[in-house]
């Protein structure tokens, strides 16, 4: 009937809304159903390892995980009627011995009916792939922004299904109450009283974004380039932001380890400041609802002036993993193989056989913007920054400025903003030798021009 995976983790750490969900959930049965006739770049058995990863990201402790081949989609339950009754049968047994199992995870898409059918039939909670990576994002989500990314998503998840419960206004942190959580009251919500959050969000969100625009206008004012760090989750890229700026981003090996947006500003080798910016993690399959949500989020790639693509290329679905991000990244109107701003960063190569590696690598260096680094050991940054130098400093013009040394501020912006190839100083003036881009140029010679006429 399918392939099967024992799999037993101990909750660690958690909070105490977490905690309280995860007494309430205990254990958990993954199901990942492979339905005839559908393609898919993944192997399932790699496919339900994502989904025991998922699980993982939130402490669930999975009892068991299985392959279930669906030859026929049941529209009652999406699954096979034997199957249904084989993972009944197991549930009860475990309940039996003891050892009961609370939550059921259906790797895949379910309709209101097949969620509660499935309910019956195991008589546990059954939740599907939108459902589970909702909960994820519940509890990833720190800034307000990120929760109210959150909240409209699985507002509009549950919208759709009539919600039978709301506990998100009684839970002190975390989750979406998919899997239980303390003060279920079991409130009913209509469709008004939804309809008329998602409009609140929708409104606060659209401030989020015009600040975002206020930010963006403010930084090109400046300008320091942004560069984005997108790719599939789990790829590394909070752990290489942080080898990059020297950050303390909170970065582990879980899926959605982290999730909201954060900047830092670094200096490149030639001394050019740019802003780097660390995104949330792309996945396969990625619920409508969250690609929506996260707009605002991913308004930030688009406006970027380089992104950085970021893969495991040690995971054995590398390539479908790299397929999923430059979807997303099509939907935003962005063209990984012809757009001059992506540059593809093969991480993790210290994981890789001695052969892979040096494979890796003289791969990466015939391709014009690619480069292989470990963001663990630092191996290969010192090229990831010079193709950033490159990159940012393209379009420069060399010029001659001849600055009194009284004009110090002249001076400290030529090198803050361009690139000083060399310096002739005498008794009264510098003459330098600056690389610098023309409209950068233009906008301190109009801003030395109001100094003296001031």
């Amino acid at each position: 009937m399918g392939t099967h995976r024992n799999t037993q983790s101990t909750p660690t750490t958690q909070t105490a809304t977490t905690q309280a969900a995860r007494s309430a959930s205990g254990r958990a049965l993954i199901l990942h159903p492979v339905l005839r006739g559908t393609e898919d770049d993944r192997s399932p058995e790699a496919s339900l390892e994502e989904a025991v990863g998922l699980a993982a990201a939130i402490d669930l402790a999975v009892a068991h995980a299985a392959v279930v081949k669906v030859s026929q989609p049941r529209p009652a339950t999406l699954l096979g009627g034997g199957a249904v009754e084989q993972y009944a049968a197991l549930m009860e047994e475990a309940r039996e011995a003891g050892d009961a199992i609370d939550l059921v995870i259906v790797d895949h898409g379910l309709s209101p009916v097949q969620q509660r059918n499935l309910e019956r039939a195991f008589k546990a909670k059954v939740i599907d792939r939108t459902g589970l990576i909702l909960e994820i994002f519940g509890e990833r989500a720190r800034t307000h922004e990120g929760q109210l990314q959150v909240e409209l998503a699985a507002l509009s998840y549950q919208k759709s299904r009539l919600v039978r419960s709301w506990t998100h206004l009684e839970r002190q942190r975390g989750g979406f109450g998919f899997l239980g959580g303390p003060g279920e009251s079991q409130l009913e919500m209509d469709r008004r009283l939804i309809g008329d959050r998602i409009i609140k969000i929708k409104k606060e969100l659209g401030e989020v974004r015009r600040t975002r625009g206020l930010h963006r206008k403010a930084r090109a004012k400046v300008p320091y380039p942004v560069v984005a760090l997108v790719g599939y989750t789990n790829a590394g890229k909070s752990t290489l932001f942080n080898r990059m700026a020297g950050a303390d981003v909170f970065a582990k090996d879980l899926l959605f380890a982290t999730l909201d947006p954060t900047m830092r500003s670094i200096r490149l080798p030639t001394g050019r400041t740019v802003i780097l910016s660390d995104t949330v993690g792309f996945i396969s399959d990625l619920p409508t609802h969250l690609v929506a949500a996260f707009r605002a989020t991913l308004e930030e790639v688009e406006a970027a002036d380089i992104i950085l693509h970021v893969r495991d290329i040690a995971h054995a679905d590398s390539e479908a993993q790299k397929a999923d991000v430059e979807a997303i990244l099509r939907g935003l109107g962005i063209d990984p193989e012809h757009d001059p701003r992506v540059v593809e960063v093969a991480n993790k190569i210290d994981l890789l056989e001695a052969e892979d590696h040096d494979a890796a690598i003289r791969r990466t260096a015939r391709a014009d913007g690619a480069c292989a680094v470990s963001a663990a050991t630092g191996e290969g940054l010192d090229g990831l920054f010079g193709i950033l130098d490159r990159r940012v400093t393209a379009g420069r013009e060399v010029v001659e400025m001849d600055v009194e040394h009284a004009d110090g501020a002249t001076l400290a912006w030529l090198y803050a903003h361009g690139e000083v190839l060399d310096r002739r100083d005498d008794d009264h003036h510098a003459r330098l030798q600056v690389a610098i881009e023309p409209a950068l140029l233009a906008r301190m010679e109009r801003q030395r021009e109001k100094r003296v006429s001031a």
